[in-house]
């Protein structure tokens, strides 16, 4: 089964669960808002996607953090991801033991088609 983690008012959230409803792959979808995912899970997202993949510095959550003036190293990334679960990069999808993290088109026709 496929997880897609993300919140509905994302335009990549949409734009993946348009993709996976219109090729008739059914998926479940978890808010981030209503159910933050665990810290283990954002730990194993980040080791299999990587820190700049994973961390979304061009947010709405990390403006209004100011978390560019911290200069962050990866530790301290994590660290927020782990808080502050909306400085996710989105949607993040979960298969076959794997992770990917944003929506692009071809990708996605490439891993799921």
């Amino acid at each position: 089964m496929i997880k897609v983690y993300g919140i509905k008012t994302c335009n990549s959230v949409r734009n993946a669960l348009k993709f996976f409803k219109d090729n008739n792959i059914e998926v479940e979808f978890s808010d981030i808002r209503k159910e933050a995912p665990l810290a283990e899970s954002i730990t194993t997202w980040v080791e299999k996607a990587g820190i700049d993949i994973a961390f979304n510095s061009k947010g709405t959550k990390y403006r209004t953090l100011q978390l560019k003036e911290l200069n962050l190293d990866d530790k301290g990334k994590l660290e927020w991801l782990i808080k502050e679960p909306m400085l996710l990069k989105r949607p993040v999808i979960e298969y076959n033991d794997d992770v990917m993290i944003g929506f692009n088109e071809e990708i996605y026709k490439e891993t799921f088609l």
